[in-house]
């Protein structure tokens, strides 16, 4: 029933966003006669340049404009004094305010999505003018201890303020998924390093669901593929987590190549290494190297080497397996097994590998093709 009805509202969008038709901007600016208001569509690609006209001798003024769907525009009086308006097709927004404090006290009417806006603003306004008084009294107490008891309230009413504010706009944006005025809502921010709404999940919901109704239009466009960035974002930081929690010290390994000259691990610090345990004579190790030969190709010139330690005992099966599976990196082994690596690295299967990074710490075991591919492009990315 309720994706029925999900349905129903996206179709009845779709429906009414096909036709273009023309709507007007107009009002009155007390005290503002004579001066100039100028108007511009919001866009991300490129900028039209600003329509303008001199309010009249009661400082009102008028637009109009097309447009077959909702779209931002900017009403403007100067670079530091402006109102962000959504407007529809066929809609008559009059906005009524005073000139010299026309960001402050305007009024709007006939735009159901610019009367959310100004909603939107009202209430971030007063939180943000709350959560600011709170910062510079912090600032300017935090090191007297006259007033230790008192930053204890601010600092909880501060969050209380932060909070609260960031809790409406999420229930506003989680009831709103098809409107345009949830991408305005998505990017209210308390400072230049901190959205009010910091919930992924509200923002892929949203995204999702105007990405649906609005294929074309730019600021949805660029708050969807903000989010997809913010998805990869958070999923690399899970991996560099992962990573991390892993992270061990090693012991160096020093083996003969193929060519009998000896090969140290640690010759090889500065560089991601893959330390790789395998047998010539061992099925699923011939199966993986082909993957780790491909892999090896394409990142080898980027700070990548592979260490494949060798556990055989026949010389001639080993170095017919290197030739026979184009292994060109690092192969060494004693063909006595290998046993002291073996058991330093505690390897009870194969093939097995760890991923050392720079400094020759373990940072992921036992990475496989897809996986391992992952992990460098992560790392190399």
């Amino acid at each position: 029933m309720k994706k029925a009805f999900y349905l129903l509202i996206v179709l009845s969008i779709l429906f009414a966003c096909g036709k273009k038709s023309n709507f007007t901007i107009s009002g009155q600016l007390d005290g503002g006669a004579g001066q100039t208001i100028y108007f511009n569509k919001i866009l991300i690609s490129n900028k039209l340049p600003d329509d303008s006209i001199k309010l009249d001798k009661d400082g009102k003024f008028s637009f109009k404009g097309i447009t077959s769907s909702p779209a931002f525009y900017l009403l403007k009086l100067s670079k530091n004094s402006f109102v962000t308006l959504l407007v529809d097709s066929a809609e008559n927004a009059y906005i009524q305010g005073s000139y010299k404090n026309f960001t402050r006290d305007y009024k709007v009417k006939g735009s159901i999505g610019s009367e959310i806006l100004l909603d939107l603003d009202n209430r971030f306004s007063s939180a943000k003018a709350q959560v600011d008084s709170l910062r510079k009294l912090y600032s300017l107490h935090k090191d007297d201890p006259l007033f230790a008891s008192k930053i204890e309230e601010w600092n909880a009413y501060y969050t209380v303020v932060k909070t609260d504010h960031s809790n409406y706009v999420t229930s506003f944006i989680k009831k709103n998924p098809f409107s345009l005025t949830s991408v305005y809502a998505l990017y209210q921010k308390w400072d230049d390093n901190s959205f009010v709404v910091n919930d992924l999940q509200t923002m892929k919901t949203a995204a999702s669901a105007l990405f649906s109704v609005y294929p074309k239009n730019e600021q949805v466009i660029a708050l969807y593929n903000n989010t997809l960035q913010y998805v990869k974002q958070e999923q690399n930081k899970r991996l560099t987590s992962v990573l991390q929690e892993n992270a061990v010290n090693t012991t160096n390994i020093a083996l003969p190549d193929a060519d009998g000259r000896e090969r140290t691990l640690w010759s090889l610090r500065g560089k991601y290494v893959l330390v790789h345990f395998w047998s010539a004579k061992d099925r699923a190790s011939r199966i993986v190297n082909p993957v780790l030969s491909e892999i090896y190709n394409k990142f080898k010139n980027r700070g990548f080497e592979i260490f494949m330690v060798s556990v055989d005992n026949d010389r001639v099966a080993w170095m017919d397996a290197i030739a026979n599976d184009n292994l060109s990196c690092i192969n060494v082994g004693d063909m006595k097994g290998s046993f002291q690596a073996v058991t330093n690295y505690n390897i009870q299967e194969l093939p097995f590998n760890y991923l050392l990074d720079k400094e020759g710490n373990i940072i992921a075991r036992n990475l496989k093709g897809p996986a391992l591919n992952q992990a460098l492009s992560n790392i190399f990315k």
